[in-house]
């Protein structure tokens, strides 16, 4: 049987349920301190509370997501939707990014998408439309430091430049080949390219929250 909460802990529960039902994810930290009237701290702490307490379920450090449990100690069944952001530019180091580097957020299924600090990149051109990855779509990435042949990843290439494309590994290098038959493959040095994640779902851009 799980601890009874106090009072102060009792009502940022309450709250976060309302918070969820009404918008399908939890508040952001500063939202909530704001709304409730307390500080940012208090409710951090507030929260690391409800966590050992088994009350709520964080998803990672890099994350905003919360789920509800349930006295059982599954996640709520109404809460189905995580937010995730919108990587304006890619680094190495993925999910290590700034938040200063986020183009926006995107609401998902999280049982559609239950995989831990994911994010999305904006797509820019057609070299990947073959397979259906199109100009300003968003690609749902998983952080990943490594690739299997044929699957589509988010490379970074020369520490500067990232580019989705479809990974080969070859014996002297990596390929990195466009799904449009209007752009060549290219290939690179081992130590040229950087995997910072594969992409496990596309939404037509636009659709960001």
């Amino acid at each position: 049987m799980r601890q009874k909460l106090t009072q102060n802990q009792q009502k940022v529960m309450d709250y976060l349920k309302q918070q969820v039902k009404e918008n399908g994810i939890a508040p952001s930290l500063r939202t909530a301190a704001a709304e409730l009237d307390i500080s940012h701290a208090a409710v951090a702490q507030t929260l690391k509370f409800l966590e050992d307490k088994a009350y709520i379920r964080r998803e990672g450090r890099y994350s905003r997501t919360l789920h509800i449990l349930e006295d059982t100690g599954d996640i709520d069944a109404g809460q189905r939707q995580k937010q995730i952001p919108i990587i304006g530019r890619i680094t190495a180091g993925l999910p290590m990014y700034a938040q200063q580097e986020w183009g926006g957020s995107l609401i998902l299924d999280a049982a559609l998408y239950p995989g831990q600090n994911l994010f999305a990149l904006r797509i820019q051109g057609s070299s990947m439309k073959d397979a259906g990855i199109l100009d300003q779509d968003l690609a749902i990435c998983e952080p990943r430091q490594y690739a299997r042949d044929r699957e589509i990843v988010v490379a970074l290439i020369h520490h500067e430049e990232a580019t989705v494309k479809r990974f080969f590994l070859l014996p002297d290098g990596i390929e990195l080949r466009p799904e449009n038959p209007d752009f060549t493959p290219q290939i690179y040095g081992f130590d040229e390219v950087l995997i910072q994640g594969k992409v496990i779902g596309i939404v037509r851009g636009g659709m960001e929250g």
